[in-house]
């Protein structure tokens, strides 16, 4: 009998030696990420480009970005992917049932983060929730946290600009996702849902016990990986040429001035900005670097970022299957609301 190859022993590693696995992994990754910055040094150094010129300086950040988003975001999709198979949609709307509001409120955002789930799933999800009686207010908890404090949002701001930004947008996100759903439950919304979903037959949520072993676990977390970084890309490098732009051609003093703690109407234009773009956060952080990088106050960009995420146009027409319009418009107004809340506080006091 022949002896394995290489590439079939390292195939074969996440299923008869999962740790050790893991272990080389972490250290090929790491390896890569250090090699990031002389890398794109080398590259624009290869090109015909003065490195001191706009062209140069775009072209730098794009070469270092671009890798090093992919890279943060394949390890973390990859280790959330994991954690996600612990969390089942069965078991998240077991977690959210028969709970009071305020701390289901509470318990539905912190959920958000570590659940896979996107505007894309927002109308089964929120089917789901309705069938298992969570209460419609704690529902929106959790659609508003799901996409914008998830793990692409933090593991990108982490990466971008450390951790004590990325805690903050945690925060600030979760804040806006628990009073925008306490709120929503507390005007008493149900008769804005459309007739068939508002009459549907309650049924009871199971927990979902999965069982999976380890290397089961290793396996989904690549098939997040494909899931996921295989959808964001395209946005990423969209993201990451336009804050190249930013960084390479555009004035500091033009941006501070547009979107700058001085100008009070900064915070409004971003969410009014934000709302109809079709983004993710993969798309619109490396914009967001970029932005603060030329002046922009940081108040205004979270502002902008929030609205994109939590208050795209996409979700609001898928959502639209499930909600009538003036229950959609509450939700844009009190998530706007809160989002320009947080823009103005930031900006006063940072």
């Amino acid at each position: 009998m022949t002896s394995l190859s290489l590439s079939q022993r390292t195939l074969q590693l996440p299923r008869q030696r999962p740790r050790v696995f893991l272990a080389l992994a972490a250290l090929a990754w790491w390896a890569l990420y250090q090699s990031l910055i002389p890398a794109s040094e080398a590259l624009v150094a290869a090109l015909p480009v003065d490195r001191d010129t706009h062209l140069g300086g775009a072209l730098q950040f794009f070469f270092y970005d671009t890798p090093k988003v992919l890279l943060l975001l394949t390890a973390v999709v990859f280790v959330m992917g994991m954690v996600n198979s612990y969390f089942t949609p069965e078991r998240t709307r077991a977690l959210l049932a028969g709970k009071t509001e305020g701390i289901a409120n509470v318990m539905a955002a912190s959920l958000g983060i570590v659940t896979p789930f996107c505007s894309c799933s927002a109308v089964p999800l929120f089917i789901g929730f309705v069938q298992a009686g969570v209460p419609l207010g704690v529902t929106f908890s959790f659609l508003i946290s799901a996409p914008m404090v998830n793990e692409v949002a933090l593991a990108l701001l982490f990466g971008m600009f450390g951790w004590k930004i990325a805690l903050l947008y945690m925060g600030l996100g979760l804040t806006v996702a628990i009073v925008a759903g306490w709120v929503i439950g507390r005007l008493k919304m149900e008769p804005y849902l459309e007739d068939w979903v508002r009459d549907m037959p309650k049924v009871a949520a199971a927990p979902g016990e999965n069982g999976l072993t380890l290397p089961e676990r290793i396996e989904a977390g690549f098939a997040s990986v494909r899931e996921i970084v295989g959808k964001v890309w395209p946005y990423i490098l969209a993201g990451i040429a336009i804050g190249g732009a930013i960084h390479g051609w555009v004035p500091q003093d033009f941006m501070a001035s547009f979107m700058g703690k001085e100008a009070w109407w900064s915070v409004p234009l971003a969410v009014v900005i934000g709302v109809p773009m079709y983004s993710n956060a993969a798309g619109v952080i490396p914009v967001v670097q970029a932005l603060l990088a030329k002046g922009a106050a940081l108040g205004t960009v979270l502002a902008f970022m929030m609205s994109v995420i939590a208050l795209s146009l996409p979700e609001m027409i898928i959502l639209r299957k499930v909600l009538k319009i003036r229950l959609i418009a509450t939700f844009v107004g009190v998530v706007a609301t809160g989002i320009l809340i947080v823009g103005f506080v930031f900006n006063a006091v940072l």
